[in-house]
């Protein structure tokens, strides 16, 4: 099993911060999807919009809730509110 998690980042979310996907190490500091998010927000600058209430999250491509868990080998992905039409 991977010790790792990949990140990707969809649509306006993925051009405000210059990345549409990245790797990290799994570590328990990142157990939920929250943690994750505020890790990446505190790099600063391009990363901020992370901390958006209007992120929204999935984890292995299911639409989770902030508190979701998170387990080495998950695939997570934060993306802008999406508008049907």
């Amino acid at each position: 099993m991977k010790n790792t998690i990949a990140v990707l980042f969809f649509a306006s979310l993925a051009d405000a911060l210059n990345c549409r996907e990245l790797t990290l190490d799994w570590t328990p500091e990142l157990a939920t999807a929250s943690a994750l998010r505020t890790h990446l927000q505190r790099r600063g600058g391009t990363w901020e919009p992370l901390g958006s209430d209007q992120v929204r999250c999935a984890v292995n491509r299911e639409i989770v809730k902030m508190d979701h868990p998170l387990r080495p080998g998950d695939e997570v992905a934060f993306f802008p509110p999406v508008t049907g039409g």
